[in-house]
């Protein structure tokens, strides 16, 4: 193993000792910071912090408001020049910083305890201004950086990411934040493609004949509907089989026109739910190398996913 590997593995190292110790400390100030967060309904969460804590707040901000947590990163410095107007006696103050001392904080903790606005602290010293201005402190071990110098932010903002995420998901459980919630929070790039369903990608306009049906009138409908493919249904309208353009090839005879529809199926083809996640609908289609599924509920059909519909979404 040369130097350079060795040394970024002990920094990862060190920082896994870091979030060891914190889990070993954690205790019931997490449920009580959650708690204020959950029950300030109709208000906001505003982080803050300065610094490398501020960069972590930042994304603590943006991991509560996706997942079903108003919330927005104010900077302090901002805060002093009239910003503090942001801030409604509706909010809740997240605010980060290691030594709990920090200057540019002062302002934004007298402004909330003035108006009585509460404030959450993640710090690491219990007898620091923050944590006496907060209504709940979760308090960090105090653990060496994983900077050689011990200077460097590193350890302890990696905690602090810890924490957040860990109240961003405990709100998003007492929520009943729901993969349908998250999906209208994230309908664009990499996640919103795997959020997308079966039902939001496929067609309405099924191409169906009966068991009993012709051939010919089975070329019609599959001519009209154009999927390629047609789903051969019972007189329940459950779906029994499918007849594809591979199985006219391997079904054509002299009398191929007057043939049943039953005569020339495919029994038991793939199927989905409405519900299903459409990148999981594109890996079936991938590894049974078909192009369409036709989507069913309780057993009857009710749309029609093409492979090309996931293509265009992105999902190959």
């Amino acid at each position: 193993m040369n130097q350079e590997l060795a040394y970024a593995k002990s920094v990862i190292k060190e920082e896994i000792a870091g979030l060891k110790a914190l889990y070993d400390s954690m205790d019931e100030s997490i449920v009580a910071a959650t708690d204020i967060l959950y029950r300030k309904n109709n208000g906001r969460v505003i982080v803050s912090g300065m610094g490398k804590p501020g960069h972590i707040g930042r994304k603590i901000a943006a991991t509560l408001s996706s997942t079903g947590t108003p919330a927005f990163f104010l900077h302090p410095a901002e805060a002093s020049h009239g910003d503090l107007g942001e801030i409604s006696e509706d909010d809740v103050l997240l605010v980060l910083s290691l030594s709990g001392n920090t200057l540019e904080l002062v302002p934004m903790l007298s402004y909330a305890n003035r108006f009585g606005i509460d404030v959450v602290a993640i710090t690491s010293d219990s007898e620091s201004i923050l944590a006496k201005s907060a209504k709940v402190g979760v308090i960090m071990p105090k653990i060496k950086e994983a900077c050689p110098y011990n200077l460097a932010p590193t350890t302890t903002t990696t905690m602090m990411l810890a924490i957040g995420d860990a109240i961003a998901l405990c709100l998003l459980k007492m929520k009943e934040f729901s993969r349908e919630d998250f999906k209208k929070l994230h309908p664009g790039g990499a996640l919103g493609k795997r959020l997308l369903t079966v039902e939001d990608l496929m067609h309405a306009n099924v191409p169906i004949v009966r068991e009993n049906d012709l051939m010919k009138g089975v070329l019609v409908e599959m001519t009209q509907k154009s999927f390629g493919c047609v789903c051969v249904v019972n007189d329940n309208n459950k779906i029994v089989g499918v007849i594809t353009d591979g199985d006219l090839r391997r079904g054509i005879c002299p009398n191929f026109l007057e043939m049943r529809a039953c005569e020339v199926m495919s029994k038991n083809p793939k199927t989905v739910s409405k519900d299903m996640f459409a990148q999981e609908a594109t890996k079936i289609m991938n590894d049974y190398k078909i192009t369409s599924l036709f989507v069913t509920e309780n057993d009857a059909p009710y749309g029609i996913l093409h492979i090309h519909d996931c293509l265009r979404a992105g999902l190959a």
